[in-house]
């Protein structure tokens, strides 16, 4: 029986968890599936995340609801995948925020994204009937910028590429707390389809620089106290560089994409193969470390037509 691609066998339905990192900031998360963040202010909510449909989005909104009936009026997007933004239109928030370099993704490789991921995760797809188009920002920025909740401030920052090169995290100071979007997972596959490999770990040691208390990630549990958020950050750390290097190896002698998958496997496996969505991301990110180990430095669009060439390849 021929193996399923991506997370297209992936059906059953996640437990869904609303955990308090902080005072007024709470981490939605589900068993390996994209999280979701809320940072509650004076008179305000913000949060981050949309999930990829506005069914998932309501989950989110009925968890804040029984904690706060303040506005949500802002809503942050760490980057641009689908999976993470295509359920705004739930949350009905007034101001969408985006990095720059987020919003140029959209423009550029939206709907192919959209496209590519609704084949790639159709448990995560469902109601996507409700799904009203691209999710655009009102706002962007570039480096660095604050909103302010009444008189709790919150800033948004780019630390460098990672999973995208539009990445942004989101911090509390009055809290110590980061929502980092993707660019952390615990215990959760990293996504490197559309990463950078050789900037990640330079941005993962500017988040540790930060010394947070608590880290929502972009999968996996939340993340309360130092122990945790060191942890975390390693892993992450070691999963991208295990992955390049086994991948870069053979991409540089002129291997062939498989035998960088099987070399891929042969290190990773044994560290990371109960990982959420490892399988899932695995073909992905080998694609991508292959292409970076031989100086492509903007990552190819992915479109639905692109992966089923992939995964062809890596079966034959």
């Amino acid at each position: 029986m021929a193996k399923a691609f991506a997370s297209q066998g992936d059906l059953a339905d996640k437990e869904t968890s609303f955990t308090e990192i902080g005072p007024g900031l709470y981490a939605f998360t589900a068993e390996g599936d994209p999280n979701s963040g809320v940072i509650i202010g004076d008179d305000s909510v913000m949060v981050i995340e949309a999930q990829a449909t506005p069914r998932l989005a309501r989950k989110v909104v009925d968890c804040i609801r029984g904690v706060t009936d303040k506005p949500i009026t802002h809503l942050a997007l760490t980057h641009y995948h689908a999976v993470r933004v295509l359920g705004a239109s739930a949350f009905e928030a007034p101001q969408v925020l985006m990095s720059e370099p987020a919003r140029a993704m959209v423009v550029e490789r939206g709907q192919e994204d959209w496209d590519s991921e609704f084949a790639r995760f159709p448990r995560l797809f469902q109601g996507h009937e409700e799904i009203p188009g691209l999710t655009w920002p009102t706002t962007t920025f570039k480096g660095r910028m604050s909103v302010y909740l009444g008189q709790r401030r919150v800033d948004l920052m780019q630390l460098g590429r990672a999973h995208t090169a539009g990445d942004m995290v989101i911090y509390v100071p009055d809290a110590n707390v980061m929502f980092t979007g993707d660019i952390v997972e615990y215990h959760s596959a990293c996504y490197c389809g559309d990463g950078h490999f050789h900037d990640w770990p330079g941005t993962l040691d500017a988040i540790r620089r930060w010394n947070v208390d608590a880290i929502a990630p972009g999968r996996g549990d939340a993340l309360v106290g130092v122990e945790m958020v060191n942890a975390a950050l390693d892993n992450t750390g070691d999963f991208v560089t295990s992955t390049y290097r086994s991948v870069a190896s053979v991409a540089l002698r002129g291997g062939s994409l498989k035998e960088a998958m099987a070399a891929c496997r042969e290190v990773c496996d044994p560290k990371f193969s109960d990982y959420a969505i490892y399988e899932h991301c695995l073909p992905f990110n080998v694609a991508r470390a292959y292409d970076e180990a031989r100086d492509i430095d903007t990552p190819r669009i992915w479109t639905a037509e692109r992966d089923a060439e992939m995964w062809a390849a890596l079966q034959g």
